[in-house]
């Protein structure tokens, strides 16, 4: 899917995220699954960082995604979030996290859904499952997506994305490769699923209003 993607700001606590418009989009995980080159491979271009060292990115990366260049405000707006470092997450989100995320989880607004990035190659972490369990108990939306998956062979994959979707105790898992480009088409169907409920809910059509 072609999309134009701008960089609109880092924000490093709440009072700097930028006002609440369009949906929002947020990317997370440990900082070593993966997520900027996931990121760049989902929206064709290198605008996340990707470091040799996990754990670098201590904002949160707000990026305008524009379907349209004739339109003034995208289509929604991808947040990039700091990975929580390689320590459990502990009492809240994780005491290695800046501050200012759970703020951004749990009160914006304008956030639609959380993509939790889990590394396909590795068993569940505790990190991971708190995480998750963190968004189902504040009634955030959010998709499990297995990066890396091209590293698995077929039955390895079939048997890793099975594990893990015990573990952390989920519906379903979504298996993706930045490297091969394989679930991101499906990952855009759930994104632009999300975006079009959001929009439904907004502008709800004439016919689901009272009539006396």
């Amino acid at each position: 899917m072609k999309v134009i993607a701008k960089f609109l700001k880092s924000a490093a606590a709440p009072e700097h995220f930028p006002a609440e418009s369009v949906p929002e989009v947020a990317f997370l995980g440990r900082s070593n699954v993966g997520k900027s080159s996931l990121i760049n491979a989902l929206l064709g271009s290198k605008l996340a960082h990707v470091s040799s060292t996990p754990g670098r990115t201590r904002t949160i990366n707000f990026f305008g995604i524009f379907r349209n260049t004739a339109h003034a405000e995208p289509e929604f707006v991808l947040a990039d979030l700091p990975g929580y470092g390689y320590a459990k997450i502990s009492k809240s989100i994780s005491s290695e996290w800046p501050k200012f995320i759970e703020p951004y989880l749990a009160d914006r607004k304008s956030l639609a859904l959380s993509v939790c990035l889990i590394d396909s190659n590795v068993p569940a972490q505790e990190s991971d499952a708190q995480l998750i369990s963190w968004l189902a108990h504040h009634q955030r939306n959010f998709l499990v997506v297995a990066t890396k998956c091209d590293r698995l062979s077929g039955n390895k994959l079939t048997n890793s994305l099975r594990a893990l979707t015990r573990d952390l105790n989920v519906d379903g898992i979504l298996p993706c490769s930045a490297k091969t480009l394989a679930g991101l088409p499906e990952l855009w169907k759930r994104v632009n699923s999300t975006l079009d409920h959001v929009q439904t809910e907004s502008h709800p059509s004439p016919s689901s209003s009272h009539n006396d």
